[in-house]
């Protein structure tokens, strides 16, 4: 995974140089995904632009998966950017942070999603707020970027399914990051998800934010209760 790096870094930046778009990070996630063990197949049509996608969150390998193959930039906790070496990697995708816990701070934090989404660029937010093995209550205060509603602006629900592994690669309690990552990449075999693309919501149908992250949690928890076994696979070979 970090030799992955070494070629992405500076293609990266000469893409910057020339105010271009740079694929690298995307890239990378997709490397580091496969180094990881993920097994990526996608099933539904991921929206390319003018989309937030929102999930559930089971673990760090889905911003790997979710990354890899979408190339959205990720709403991230603030902390997050102080950590070593991971931080600067998620600055390299122009991550977002915010304070999730500071109430004060939501509207300016909706305002900084809300430019992000409104140039085009695919965004990602777990709304859920942590990672757990199960589904927990999307929180509406983010959805408010999305109010007034930005044209051509869609919200698409994803659902991240790890099948029989959930339980074992979830990373919750008060397990450190170190250790969980530890177990993971230490772990034998290889880790299938499915990344379920579901219809994409027009805020302006929603109405406001709270109806929007209920209607989001409520397709995603149906998606995760239902058999699709069919996908279609995104990634091929070792």
């Amino acid at each position: 995974m970090a030799a992955g790096l070494i070629p992405c870094i500076p293609l990266h930046y000469l893409w910057r140089l020339f105010s271009a778009r740079s694929p690298w990070p995307r890239l990378y996630l997709k490397w580091a995904g496969r180094r990881a063990g993920l097994r990526v197949s996608i099933a539904g049509a991921p929206l390319k632009d003018h989309v937030l996608f929102v999930s559930n969150h089971v673990t760090w390998l889905d911003i790997l998966a979710l990354g890899g193959a979408t190339g959205a930039i990720f709403v991230s906790r603030d902390d997050v950017e102080d950590w070593p070496v991971v931080g600067w990697i998620a600055g390299l995708n122009d991550t977002i942070y915010v304070a999730r816990q500071a109430r004060r701070q939501v509207h300016g934090q909706a305002d900084r999603l809300r430019r992000a989404l409104a140039t085009g660029r695919p965004v990602a937010l777990f709304p859920q707020g942590t990672t757990d093995l199960a589904l927990l209550p999307f929180r509406p205060s983010l959805f408010a970027s999305l109010f007034p509603p930005l044209d051509g602006v869609r919200v698409q629900p994803v659902a991240l399914d790890y099948g029989g592994l959930a339980a074992e690669v979830a990373w919750i309690g008060a397990e450190g990051a170190g250790a969980n990552a530890r177990r993971i990449l230490g772990r034998a075999g290889t880790i299938p998800v499915v990344l379920r693309f579901l219809a994409p919501v027009d805020p302006h149908q929603a109405g406001d934010r709270k109806a929007l992250a209920a209607l989001a949690e409520a397709e995603v928890a149906a998606a995760l209760a239902a058999s699709e076994p069919a996908a279609q696979p995104l990634y091929a070979g070792r």
